[in-house]
């Protein structure tokens, strides 16, 4: 028998944010049980360093993460930090609905932007636990917030329970989530190591870790500098489509077509959008929400015949090379170690990015293997390790489809005298945009679009030139070393031999062993 269309569409109905991330949780990064618990430290602690920052203070965080019974998989997280705290009135939206926050807006650079991440976390949690966040907050007047969020999955919304007000000196944010189904391990992919890589690009936050079995690993701050806040940056013409220009013209407080492109997109004067909508045959005193699919598209082709000045990266905030220089040095403790940060670029013709590299080698540089649980050592083990970031942020899964590693093997490192199988080597790489091309809403990897590859290969290229040259003076200095000690052997044996041929005293010839062996000593004191 067949079904008509009445019967198969009876089971029609619209699907919330939230419930298509509850059924796609792995979208978000929430898959295996090691990756889903690093994946909620990620979302807590880049959320934490933003609210630092942006409060003008160095941020402080506090992660643990505790075992809720023994040999379980389950576990409390606990994140906090010393930001400006949350006004009451948005902790229902900020833990418990899907697609809301402060970045996603902006056109800004910033470590999270979807506005999923942290109300991702609380989501989790729900799902696997039937367990509420906690939530404390406190914006510094004397009043702190506790309160129990849930997430209303068919509506998208936060739900508070159980809220309580307490009085307290304190500022900042913690957040409680309790989570099953998840493994801690001390492994390249677990919390352990993305905070390490946290701490090395982010040279001015101060983590302190409490892992499950109690151990405490604080990783100091390296320097007491607050990054400068990243400036909004308004999309240049070069850089949008149709669709952009129109879900601009919607927002926009321009009440004329000409005001709207003069305000909400860089490099745009007035005289430049008569010029354009001149060309493009729209009207000027249109109203901005008015317009069409087709005269979008002929703005948008206007633009790109009219002179215009590049895109502005005032509003990018990369680490800096000698901060990422003092990030390798605080956590690896290297024999060396380079940096370098490269003039802005644009992709897509007018989105502007900036990429930074940092090269550690010797010390505590190069791979690690995996521990198998708590409390085991790690092993050492030769070989390149590369170290992704965006925006200070670190990439830890989906490697293999990121633009940075597919840079990285595109280089022939032989040529720079390495080999990456076994050299104690680190690479840091850093992407640096307020639109930072993702493959996927889990954020673990960047897409290979054509000018951010060639500028990651480039700039891996620069520091890589400069590590050439220091094995090339090692190697200098270990032959002359060899040479030196040669002469230190022989010399006197030679001097003997002679003077007992030649029937004479032995000369002295410890002012000309000085001479021959000075340098060697010089460099060894």
């Amino acid at each position: 028998m067949k079904t008509n269309a009445e019967e198969l569409f009876k089971e029609f109905r619209e699907h919330s944010v939230s419930e298509f991330f509850r059924k796609n949780a792995a979208m978000l990064g929430y898959t295996g049980k090691i990756r889903s618990l690093t994946t909620i430290i990620h979302e807590g602690v880049t959320n934490a360093i933003d609210a630092a920052e942006e409060a003008g203070v160095l941020p402080k965080i506090f992660v643990a993460i505790k075992r809720v019974k023994e040999e379980s998989e389950h576990f409390k997280v606990v994140i906090e930090d010393n930001a400006s705290g949350i006004p009451e009135e948005y902790i229902p939206n900020v833990f418990g609905k899907m697609l809301a926050g402060t970045k996603l807006h902006r056109h800004m650079q910033s470590r999270g932007q979807q506005g999923i991440g942290v109300s991702g976390s609380v989501m989790f949690g729900q799902i696997t636990s039937g367990r509420p966040a906690t939530v404390i907050t406190s914006t510094g007047n004397g009043e702190i917030i506790r309160a129990d969020v849930m997430i209303d999955v068919d509506r998208n919304e936060g739900k508070v329970m159980n809220a309580e007000k307490l009085e307290g000196k304190w500022r900042g944010t913690r957040v409680e989530v309790e989570v099953k189904d998840v493994t801690y391990m001390r492994s390249r992919y677990g919390p352990f190591n993305y905070l390490r890589m946290t701490a090395i690009a982010n040279p001015h936050v101060h983590i302190t870790f409490v892992e499950p079995d109690g151990t405490l690993t604080i990783l100091e701050h390296a320097t007491d500098e607050v990054p400068e806040r990243p400036k909004p940056m308004p999309l240049h013409p070069w850089g949008i489509m149709s669709d952009d220009l129109l879900v601009l013209a919607k927002h926009t407080k321009g009440r004329t077509v000409t005001s709207f492109l003069s305000t909400e997109l860089s490099r745009v004067s007035k005289r430049k959008a008569e010029e354009v909508l001149k060309l493009s045959e729209v009207n000027a005193n249109k109203k901005p929400a008015k317009l069409t699919w087709e005269e979008a598209e002929h703005i948008v082709s206007a633009f790109k015949q009219v002179k215009l000045m590049a895109p502005p990266t005032a509003g990018l905030r990369p680490i800096g090379a000698a901060d990422i220089e003092n990030g390798l040095r605080q956590i690896l403790r290297p024999e060396f170690t380079y940096a370098v940060t490269r003039p802005p670029k644009v992709y897509r013709g007018g989105l502007p990015f900036i990429v930074e590299a940092g090269i550690a080698y010797g010390g505590g540089a190069g791979k690690t293997v995996e521990g198998k649980g708590e409390g085991e050592e790690i092993e050492a083990e030769a070989g390149m390790e590369l170290l992704r970031f965006a925006n200070r942020a670190p990439l830890i899964f989906d490697q293999g489809g990121c633009a940075i590693t597919s840079a990285a093997r595109n280089i022939e490192w032989r040529r720079y005298g390495v080999d990456v199988s076994t050299a104690p080597l680190t690479l840091f790489v850093n992407v640096v945009s307020a639109y930072v091309p993702y493959t996927s809403a889990g954020k673990q990897s960047i897409a290979e679009e054509p000018e951010i590859f060639d500028e990651i290969r480039s700039t891996i290229m620069d520091v890589a030139r400069e590590l050439k040259r220091f094995l090339n003076q090692k190697i200098r200095i270990k032959e002359r070393h060899e040479r030196a000690g040669v002469f230190e052997q022989y010399l006197p044996v030679i001097a003997r031999k002679a003077a007992s041929l030649a029937g004479t005293k032995q000369p002295d010839i410890k002012p000309l062993l000085k001479k021959v062996t000075g340098d060697k000593h010089d460099e060894e004191s």
